[in-house]
C-alpha cells in the first residue's frame, strides 16, 4: 500500500519560515501527483499545493501563492513545502497526498482525487 510520513511542523513566528518534507515508504509514488493540505481548527480540510508527478507542473491556492513553493525529489521519494512569510492564519495540520492515479496532468486540487494520505504535521504561526 505505502505509506507517507510528515515532518517539519513546528511553532514559528509570524514571518518566519518552515519546510514540510513527506517521505513515502512501502511503494514509490514517483509516477503520481503529490499534493499538501492543510486542516485548521474546526475549519474543513484545504488545497494549499500540488505538483505533478515529473514535478513540472504545479498549482497553488490563492492563498498562499507567492509565499509557498512545492518541489519534489523522486529519487528520494520525498515532496517538500516551503512555506515563507508564514501568517497566523497558516495554521493548521498540514497533509500530503498522493494522487488517486498516476500520470494525471496537471495534478488535482481535489481532496477526492487523492487516495494516499499522511498522518500531518502541525503548524504553529504566533503572532
Amino acid at each position: 500500500q505505502g505509506q507517507l510520513v510528515e515532518s517539519g511542523g513546528g511553532l514559528v513566528q509570524a514571518g518566519g519560515s518552515l519546510r514540510l518534507s513527506c517521505a513515502s515508504s512501502g511503494r514509490s509514488f514517483s509516477t503520481y501527483g503529490m499534493g499538501w493540505f492543510r486542516q485548521a481548527p474546526g475549519k474543513e480540510r484545504e488545497f494549499v499545493a500540488a505538483i505533478s508527478w515529473g514535478g513540472r507542473s504545479t498549482y497553488y491556492a490563492d492563498s498562499v501563492k507567492g509565499r509557498f513553493t512545492i518541489s519534489r525529489d523522486n529519487a528520494k521519494n520525498t515532496v517538500n513545502l516551503q512555506m515563507n512569510s508564514l501568517k497566523p492564519e497558516d495554521t493548521a495540520v498540514y497533509f500530503c497526498a498522493a494522487d488517486r492515479y498516476s500520470y494525471r496532468v496537471p495534478p488535482p486540487s481535489r481532496e477526492y482525487d487523492y487516495a494516499y494520505w499522511g498522518q500531518g504535521t502541525q503548524v504553529t504561526v504566533s503572532s
